[in-house]
């Protein structure tokens, strides 16, 4: 490249010069500046043309430049042509994403910046497994409108161990993943079997990843028997989806260097608030307690103060702790066992809330009105001493009157608790205000006996308790973007768009069949979800409205573009309050140190490329979650439901698919399926946007939320699957057969070529609608 091809650029232009000074003795140009800078080009440049570019000839800053760009190609900012020319990424032909793939062997790329989907055909995936990062080309649209792709560059393969069943045939070995978007088998060769046999559970390490002509290549480190054995729950949902379980030694040993108590060195330049009265408001099966909160009234309204762990404290950029931290993502509840993001000497104590004893804090300092509205806000870093350790459940009966010796015990705090009630009944009106949604979500509480087998499955019980800790903790997270916002300092929101087209289109389209309409024309607010909401409450189909319309809803996910949050009504929010279990908080924590400490913005530790990266990354980490957590209780829901089989239930209509009804049990939330060949001898057809099954000859009809009673006939507790039949359909409120149900009646015993003729016509899934062993080894070849 010559001085005629372009003007040189000047490195002490680079805005974030200074951040690169902190960093390295010998300072290259920022992510950013090279970014802009092949931005400005608007055609590939080699590393050589780009040294030139920036006038670098020493040979310590060359080689940095070399690792720069090396680290950039990596995390998918830039890729490499066939002329070694550097291009950047999310451009108008290239997307970097995160790939989430179908058991037919399609994906889609999710991108990491707000756009599209993009579709890969089955072709395109052979290199690929559910959850790589990858870069794609964009090639046009398919003939439903979708953009598709082809792939460009692996970023990152997230495999490297995969659960599943270990199966021989023809003497080649093979695990089949847990995980049904894994749509690849790991073969696994003779002599790395480790002494598995046919058919059982087992963890295999991905000893090199599929490439376009054959499959990943494993060996098995776990074995876990033909089943899951009790308390092996957690240990099977967590390898299925990827979840880290193990501690490095250099994790371990970084955290076991702070002690258990907080140095006198530590506290100094902290604003001392160990004589107010803050207490913890936590479920009683708790053990970390990262938020503490204190309630007094002013002249015009109420001064909250929500104090949160400070784990910054303890976490630094780059050390052992943060990377693990960063690589997990969030902490994993599950019934009895948690899979935390820091490790037991941390979040359960260093950085835990306990009662009675000194700890480091983020402090948010508000000023609400009598409204509810938040007026004014502060931030700093405190020192705290909490007053007590208090449950939902004692907070409840305390504030109710209801338990005379927690009255005595907690004399102290009854008026701060007063105050709390008092605060919250503000911020609940101010809710109703904005119109934030307010689903009606059902979860189970799964109790064990003294042996550790499953005792009861039962309804959790929220309070106004739950919902006051709720309310607080959003308003100190509104307070936080504001903060970050008026400061503009970089940093991951928590944002929830608005529906999709698609999915408004087709609630509309439910919404009138039943005489309802969504109000706020093409693009509803929260509010008119909230009014159409208020609108069914006294309707007995309540539910079932509201399923769909919470189908409807987009996902939550972390980004650094504030895009608001449409569910809660709010233009702006960032998660401040659960450094202990969300990483994202830990970047806002340090969002808020960063600005606290005078420094400028230009020399804050995250570029606005990385937090995209990490705000993906998160996302992900807390679908996984959710996905692991889910498969866990459905285990442990089948165990509890196997000695039952052949008992009778009522429930409630769950889901409606091509192959089959699905079931929740009242008051149990056990879901199970009806499959569609179970049903009465007739034809159906399934009607999407209606959530229904609909008899051809007979016209019955099968509906979402419709009440059903139904006959356990079979569980597979190592499958997490139940299947039900049908005895009668529909039910009143009472439990009883509304009308003439016997058309309904079936003792499920399958006759033969009609029940056959049903399940090819309803698209040939298997009992339970997902692939069959079988189909799994075919699948192989």
């Amino acid at each position: 490249m010559t001085e005629k091809d372009t003007e040189s650029a000047d490195p002490s232009r680079d805005p974030y010069l200074d951040r690169e000074k902190g960093k390295y003795e010998s300072p290259v140009p920022s992510r950013e500046y090279i970014t802009q800078q092949l931005e400005a080009q608007a055609r590939p440049l080699s590393r050589k043309d780009l040294a030139e570019l920036f006038g670098l000839t020493d040979e310590d800053a060359l080689e940095g430049l070399r690792r720069r760009l090396k680290a950039m190609e990596r995390d998918g900012q830039l890729v490499r042509n066939r002329r070694n020319g550097y291009v950047v990424v999310d451009n108008q032909e290239l997307v970097r994403g995160r790939i989430r793939s179908s058991p037919d062997g399609s994906g889609v790329v999710h991108p990491d910046r707000p756009g599209p989907n993009v579709y890969l055909a089955p072709r395109e995936m052979h290199r690929l497994l559910n959850r790589d990062r990858v870069v794609v080309r964009l090639t046009g649209d398919d003939d439903d409108g979708r953009p598709t792709g082809e792939l460009v560059e692996i970023i990152e393969h997230a495999n490297q161990e995969i659960a599943g069943r270990y199966y021989e045939e023809s003497g080649i070995g093979f695990v089949v993943p847990n995980n049904k978007r894994l749509h690849q088998d790991l073969i696994i060769p003779g002599a790395d079997a480790n002494g598995a046999a046919n058919g059982e559970l087992v963890t295999a390490e991905v000893v090199s990843q599929p490439s376009q002509r054959r499959q990943p290549i494993g060996r098995i480190i776990e074995v876990f028997g033909t089943r899951i054995a009790p308390g092996d729950e957690v240990a099977v949902a967590a390898r299925t989806h990827g979840i880290p379980v193990e501690w490095p030694d250099e994790v371990l040993a970084e955290a076991a260097g702070f002690g258990d108590e907080v140095p006198e060195s530590s506290k100094a330049g902290r604003k001392d608030l160990r004589q107010l009265p803050l207490v913890t408001i936590d479920g009683a099966d708790a053990r970390d307690f990262d938020d503490a909160v204190y309630c007094e009234p002013t002249a015009s309204g109420w001064k909250l103060i929500v104090a949160i762990a400070d784990v910054g404290a303890y976490v630094t950029p780059g050390s052992a702790l943060d990377t693990e931290a960063a690589e997990r993502g969030n902490s994993c509840y599950f019934p009895r066992n948690v899979v935390p993001m820091l490790p037991e000497n941390l979040s359960n104590g260093l950085c835990s809330l306990n009662p009675g004893v000194d700890r480091l804090c983020m402090v948010c300092e508000m000023q609400i009105d009598r409204e509810g509205q938040l007026k004014r806000s502060r931030f700093y870093e405190g020192l705290m001493k909490s007053a007590a350790r208090l449950t939902y459940e004692d907070v409840d009966a305390i504030h109710n009157e209801r338990d005379p010796s927690l009255l005595r015990e907690h004399e102290p705090l009854l008026k701060h608790i007063g105050d709390l009630y008092a605060v919250f009944d503000a911020l609940r009106i101010d809710r109703q205000k904005r119109g934030a949604i307010d689903f009606n979500t059902s979860e189970s509480v799964i109790e064990f006996d003294h042996q550790g087998q499953v005792a009861d499955v039962h309804p959790a019980e929220r309070t106004n308790a739950h919902r006051l800790i709720e309310e607080c903790m959003v308003k100190a997270n509104v307070a936080t973007a504001r903060f970050l916002r008026r400061h503009r300092i970089p940093s991951l929101y928590r944002v929830h768009e608005p529906p999709a087209e698609q999915r408004l289109k087709n609630l509309r389209e439910f919404l009138a069949q039943t005489g309802l309409t969504l109000g706020g024309g093409d693009e509803p607010t929260a509010q008119d979800f909230s009014a159409l909401m208020e609108t069914v409450k006294q309707r007995p189909d309540r539910h079932f409205i509201e399923s769909i319309m919470l189908r409807s809803m987009m996902a939550a996910e972390y980004r650094p573009d504030n895009a608001g949050h449409f569910g809660l009504a709010l233009d702006a929010y960032a998660h401040f309050t659960s450094p202990i279990r969300r990483y994202p908080d830990l970047i806002v924590h340090r969002g808020i140190k960063h600005v606290l400490s005078k420094q400028p913005i230009e020399a804050f530790e995250y570029t606005e490329d990385q937090l995209v990266t990490v705000g993906e990354h998160c996302s992900m980490t807390d679908r996984r979650a959710e996905e692991a957590t889910r498969e866990a209780l459905m285990t442990l829901k089948c165990r509890f439901m196997a000695s039952r089989i052949g008992e009778e239930f009522t429930g409630v209509i769950s889901g409606v698919t091509s192959f089959g009804l699905f079931v929740e049990l009242d008051g149990l939330y056990v879901d199970g399926l009806i499959h569609i060949t179970n049903l009465e001898q007739d034809f159906f057809h399934f009607d999407a946007i209606g959530h229904r099954l609909v008899g051809e000859r007979t016209g019955k009809e099968y509906r979402l939320t419709d009440r059903i009673r139904v006959r356990l006939a079979q569980v597979n507790v190592d499958d997490g699957k139940i299947d039900f039949d049908p005895i009668a359909h529909p039910l009143g409120p009472d439990g009883e057969p509304l009308g003439d149900s016997a058309g309904s009646r079936s003792k499920g015993n399958g006759k033969g070529r009609d029940k056959g003729k049903h399940r090819n016509k309803s698209g040939g899934k298997s009992r339970n609608g997902r692939r069959s062993e079988s189909r799994n080894r075919r699948r192989r070849g």
